[in-house]
């Protein structure tokens, strides 16, 4: 904590965005994750990582329990429009409306129109700009703030 830090009131103090980074399903690379795990931490986030093969249910668990601002999920391996809208539907069954689900992976620009409907946003594929990533995440949470 920065000297700074420890003068200011808790109201001048800006919370930290929590983001869970997670990969679904029997997607093994993860080398896309970690990256942004590491941008999204240097950009002065909270990351919590989820490790690989994770089903939606562990994803919502970890998210609620985690008390998380955002969700960031990762597939590679073309099952996105069935288990991204699913960790929405779980949390949306657990009360749960106010965490940022952001998409990412081999995406076909035919499916992203069909995750933005399911309350899934970004939906980044490769190459781009790890800025463009983390001021998503942090314009989306204030505004779900």
């Amino acid at each position: 904590m920065s000297v700074q830090a420890q003068h200011d009131s808790p109201q001048q103090q800006q919370k930290r965005i929590r983001v869970l980074v997670s990969k679904l399903g029997l997607d093994g690379h993860d080398r896309g994750a970690l990256v942004i795990c590491r941008a999204l931490r240097d950009a002065g986030m909270e990351v919590i990582y989820s490790g690989l093969f994770c089903t939606p249910e562990q994803v919502a668990k970890i998210a609620i329990d985690e008390d998380v601002d955002a969700v960031a999920m990762s597939l590679l391996n073309g099952a996105h429009l069935v288990l991204f809208p699913k960790v929405a539907r779980l949390l949306k069954e657990n009360g749960v409306n106010d965490i940022l689900l952001v998409g990412g992976g081999i995406i076909p620009e035919s499916d992203k129109k069909i995750l933005e409907k399911e309350g899934i946003t970004g939906n980044f594929g490769p190459g781009t700009p790890l800025s463009t990533i983390i001021n998503h995440i942090s314009e989306n949470v204030k505004k779900l703030g």
